[in-house]
């Protein structure tokens, strides 16, 4: 079974989305294995400039980089990266389950990002969208497609 690793900076705080979350990693569990490794974001300040900003995406990018596992298929979810159908994202899961690794490793950054230090340590990075959204509930959109992904690949109807 697919080793699944969401590697994610903040908690997240609103009770909807711990639903959302909740339910998705249940159904997600009859066809991987799933885990989060929630680290620490910083708090912003007020007012921000580029030293702030460099300072904190360092501190929280160094804490990922710490928690990130070698032996894993890195994907980083990020504004550079490259868009797919849900179609494309099942075949690319398949793909890399079979030819590279039984364990993959998504990183979703806190809200100001990744430094390019983390996004060189990634195999592929994937944009979900051009529209900026919380980091928070990115992580729902990412369960939501994985589970997509898994019922296409096993031609499983997908009802909601």
């Amino acid at each position: 079974m697919l080793n699944i690793n969401i590697l994610c900076v903040g908690k997240i705080k609103e009770d909807y989305l711990k639903s959302a979350i909740f339910e998705y990693s249940k159904r997600l569990s009859k066809y991987c294995n799933l885990s989060f490794i929630e680290l620490p974001d910083e708090k912003l300040p007020n007012k921000l400039n580029s030293s702030i900003i460099n300072e904190i995406k360092q501190k929280e990018c160094t804490r990922i980089l710490q928690n990130l596992k070698k032996d894993s298929y890195v994907i980083c979810l990020d504004l550079k990266g490259k868009e797919l159908s849900s179609e494309d994202f099942s075949k690319k899961l398949e793909n890399i389950s079979l030819n590279f690794n039984s364990t993959i490793t998504f990183i979703i950054g806190g809200t100001l990002g990744l430094t390019d230090t983390v996004l060189m340590e990634a195999n592929e990075l994937l944009c979900f969208s051009k529209m900026t959204f919380p980091h928070q509930l990115i992580r729902v959109f990412l369960l939501e497609q994985l589970f997509r992904a898994f019922k296409i690949s096993r031609n499983e109807t997908y009802h909601w």
